[in-house]
């Protein structure tokens, strides 16, 4: 059972904006992390939003990012952060994004369960039926 201590130390996993390179990264992460290393999400897919994706649920999908560990002081308020960045408050019917604890793949097979940012669940309907879907699963081969 993971105890609610235990998901306040979770690391990110990270697939669009807030990847190295990108825009949202160096505004957020740059300084407040102990380590950040390559990812993927297995059981998802990742569709384009406007500027920036969303990952949505689906069996034998695969969205590429980075399992993204911050530093201890900084990690209350990083995760405040980027809570207000994905415009995530929990129970909100208005959210865009969920926030989930999720395992996530590391390169050498292992997992680690992290924080995910998922579509809510009335956004990720609209996308598996009308949405466009990044067929590498990985926001910087989008094209």
């Amino acid at each position: 059972m993971i105890t609610p201590d235990a998901l306040d130390s979770l690391p990110f996993f990270v697939y669009g904006t807030l990847r190295p390179g990108e825009r949202n990264h160096d505004l957020f992460l740059r300084g407040r992390t102990d380590r950040e290393e390559p990812g993927r999400f297995l059981g998802a897919a990742l569709y384009e939003g406007p500027g920036y994706p969303y990952a949505v649920e689906e069996p034998g999908g695969t969205v590429s990012g980075e399992l993204v560990t911050a530093s201890g002081k900084s990690y209350a308020g990083l995760l405040a952060e980027l809570d207000r960045l994905e415009e995530y408050t929990p129970g909100s019917p208005h959210n865009l994004y969920e926030r989930v604890a999720h395992p996530v793949e590391r390169p050498d097979g292992t997992t680690a369960r992290a924080w995910v940012y998922l579509a809510a669940p009335a956004v990720a309907t609209r996308l598996r039926t009308g949405g466009r879907r990044i067929a590498s699963g990985d926001w910087l081969e989008r094209g």
